[in-house]
């Protein structure tokens, strides 16, 4: 199998996703630009424009009917995956360093920077509530205050978040309450830069 070089990006690239397909893979890098591609030649499907600094996060929700991204620019943006539409635009007060869909689509999270002042906040909205994006004001937001998310995945039925810090602590959000769960145990030295989440089915 040849490997296929995919060419989008001016500078380094902070984060590739498939979809749950797998026939899709999205890009973001150290420029403002979101690239979308067939995940089996290389063809590039779009870009979704608007972003105005390095974008760090990306995700596309269950059906893949819709695309969030988050970049140092201050804001989280929802896109029409198929249009390259921007469908909403949510601006922080300091860098956004994750986003993700929860497994229904209807909820995301994302996380902004300890910095310039100002302390990491892990927020949710909900997509069914419209006000929440036009008032820009998360049902849920969750202060961070010893270190910064620099990595974050859903939990099972949307019920958590499990995010990495920079000073290597693994820990555990409720997407339900403003309250830090606890934190997994490890030997982590340096910042946690990714984490997966694996189900594991018992066919017994």
């Amino acid at each position: 199998m040849r490997p296929i070089l995919l060419q989008g990006h001016e500078r380094s690239i902070t984060q590739i996703k498939y979809n749950r397909e797998g026939d899709l893979l999205f890009s973001v890098a150290k420029d403002p630009v979101a690239n979308a591609w067939y995940s089996v030649n290389g063809e590039r499907l779009g870009t979704y424009n608007g972003h105005t600094g390095a974008v760090w996060c990306v995700d596309a929700d269950w059906d893949t009917k819709n695309v969030l991204t988050g970049s140092a620019d201050n804001s989280c943006r929802l896109w029409d995956c198929e249009t390259g539409k921007q469908l909403a635009l949510l601006e922080t007060s300091s860098a956004v360093r994750t986003c993700g869909f929860d497994f229904s689509g209807n909820i995301i999270m994302f996380s902004t920077d300890k910095q310039m002042g100002y302390q990491c906040f892990l927020n949710y909205f909900d997509l069914r509530d419209p006000q929440q994006i036009e008032d820009n004001q998360p049902y849920l937001s969750v202060p961070c205050n010893e270190s910064k998310i620099t990595s974050a995945v859903w939990g099972p039925l949307g019920e958590f978040v499990i995010a990495g810090h920079e000073n290597g602590e693994i820990n555990q959000y409720s997407a339900k309450v403003c309250a830090f769960c606890f934190t997994y145990t490890t030997v982590q030295k340096f910042g946690v830069s990714k984490i997966f989440f694996l189900f594991f089915i018992n066919m017994h």
